[in-house]
């Protein structure tokens, strides 16, 4: 025999009820808390020196342009330092008006190594004068006007005929011609057409400039701050995992109500 009968079982009904209820509301909590330390623990949040991506091949695209200043010249040296360090598969293409590839997709990292010396500002050798860059091979035949489509049409073009086409990232500074947004939405269209993922490292861009281009890529795809030497140079932090924590005390916590609610005596009608 598994129930007690009982005479009265009727009046023991509602609270039978509230107690089924109950036990069930936090069963349901604690199911869903467990789904979601799944899927959090499987894309754990991790703090990168940039916002590359880790799981894809990389083409990165790089603003050489006119606007580009010495200001910003260490965090294109920090980008590229971060990925040489990677053992990633990258290509890279350069633009300024005009865009033309420097590193076939599928390149190791540690080609982009030899870049990072044009944006390292050396140490000082005569006491009275500045450091300065070293001249690098864009400024003077390259470096002119600003077409940012330019540079990603040109990425779209080679991440297409790719067999798994690599994310790409725009590493610029956003500050683009005026004349150039029609046709950069219609390549950022052809990007989400084809499912080819688009991150944007900026360098120091402006408030308007970071407006426009989460507009065209959407709230989920924020701008990244490029990182400067000093920064790519210290080691990445990956923070306690505070979400996950939480999810597992609220799943323990739930299965412990659960049983706390759970009847110690079961009762049947007579």
């Amino acid at each position: 025999m598994s129930a007690i009968p009982l005479a009265d079982s009727h009046a023991l009904r509602s609270s039978a009820r509230a107690t089924l209820a109950v036990r069930a509301a936090l069963a349901a909590l604690a199911l869903g808390a467990t789904a979601a330390f799944l899927l959090l623990s499987r894309t754990p949040e991790t703090r990168t020196i940039a916002g590359l991506p880790h799981d894809a091949s990389t083409l990165l695209v790089l603003d050489l342009s006119a606007s580009i200043s010495s200001d910003t010249y260490s965090r294109i040296g920090g980008t590229l330092a971060a990925l040489a360090r990677s053992r990633s598969r990258v290509g890279l293409v350069v633009f300024s008006d005009a865009a033309y590839e420097a590193l076939p997709p599928g390149s190791p990292a540690s080609s982009l190594r030899p870049l990072v010396r044009y944006f390292t500002l050396p140490a000082a050798t005569q006491s009275g004068f500045a450091p300065t860059f070293p001249p690098n091979p864009w400024a003077t035949t390259f470096s002119a006007g600003t077409r940012i489509s330019a540079g990603l049409e040109l990425a779209h073009t080679i991440a297409v005929a790719q067999k798994h086409p690599p994310a790409v990232v725009l590493v610029s500074d956003l500050d683009d011609d005026p004349n150039d947004v029609t046709p950069l939405a219609s390549v950022m269209g052809a990007y989400n057409r084809d499912g080819i993922p688009v991150r944007i490292v900026g360098l120091n861009p402006s408030t308007d400039d970071v407006a426009l281009f989460e507009r065209l890529l959407g709230a989920n795809v924020p701008v990244a701050e490029a990182p400067t030497l000093g920064q790519a140079n210290a080691r990445n932090v990956t923070p306690f995992p505070v979400s996950l924590v939480v999810l597992a005390l609220v799943v323990a916590c739930a299965l412990a109500l659960r049983e706390a609610w759970s009847p110690r005596l079961e009762w049947g009608p007579r």
